[in-house]
């Protein structure tokens, strides 16, 4: 599953620098549309399409920090749907798993809810079957063997999120590092042109917006999913410690008859 992704985040990337290039030869042909693009980019109503403008704006945004804040946002983006997809085939009923090895232990005693426990996928059918193996052990043993699995579950759930983490932070790190340096080059062109002027200052001055803007957007994006990851990792945590609490139940009565 990670390779599939890699292998799209890598396609993605490749698409994104054809669209570069191709929009590079569009700004040398086409000054006059780009000028009526400034006027107002973001204009459905505007002669230039949506995606054309926001070409145009990634560009004058400085290639090199846009792409980088795009490399950002495509990576975190990989990630985030291989956590989602692989939570989501995590979730498991958890009262019809408790049920169903309950009607096993009855009528086929350990052995046939352990075979239930390998049929059925998700973290939670993973503890029930850790804790199904050391019964003979006894119940101290399963319910100590079901608290330590579960910390390995959660660990597997929670995989990937530190990188989702230091994207959210490192895109608006480089859209600031690009207000920075575009700050830099509009002091360096008063400097050169020895007058503080609109039109000496407006180049440095947009960089540094645009750069800002795009790290901030890929930002948002990102902790929204991770937010959403978060939110289903806390679902499945609380399955997998209610019913590790009736596989003890289920357990005892078992043990008591």
């Amino acid at each position: 599953m990670k390779k599939f992704f890699m292998l799209f985040a890598a396609a993605a990337l490749l698409l994104v620098s054809a669209n570069i290039a191709s929009a590079q030869d569009g700004q040398a042909a086409g000054a006059a549309t780009e000028v009526s693009a400034e006027v107002n980019p973001f204009d459905v109503k505007s002669e230039v399409p949506l995606h054309q403008a926001l070409k145009t704006k990634f560009i004058e945004g400085g290639a090199g920090f846009m792409s980088l804040i795009i490399i950002c946002l495509i990576i975190g983006l990989a990630l985030s749907i291989e956590r989602i997809l692989y939570l989501s085939f995590s979730k498991t009923n958890a009262k019809a798993l408790v049920a169903k090895v309950e009607d096993a232990l009855k009528n086929g005693g350990i052995e046939a809810a352990k075979d239930v426990c390998r049929e059925t996928r998700g973290p939670v059918a993973s503890i029930f079957y850790q804790g199904l193996v050391r019964y003979d052990q006894g119940l101290d043993v399963v319910e100590k063997s079901v608290v330590s699995y579960g910390s390995v579950q959660m660990s597997n759930m929670e995989n990937g999120l530190s990188w989702i983490g230091l994207f959210i932070a490192l895109a608006p790190s480089l859209g600031f590092l690009g207000t920075v340096i575009g700050m830099i080059q509009a002091f360096d062109a008063i400097q050169a042109a020895g007058d503080i002027s609109p039109n000496v200052v407006a180049g440095g001055m947009k960089v540094a917006l645009i750069t800002t803007v795009g790290g901030l957007i890929v930002a948002m994006i990102l902790q929204v999913f991770y937010n959403y990851i978060l939110a289903k990792i806390d679902s499945i945590t609380i399955d997998m410690e209610d019913s590790s609490i009736c596989l003890i139940d289920v357990l005892k009565e078992y043990q008591g008859k």
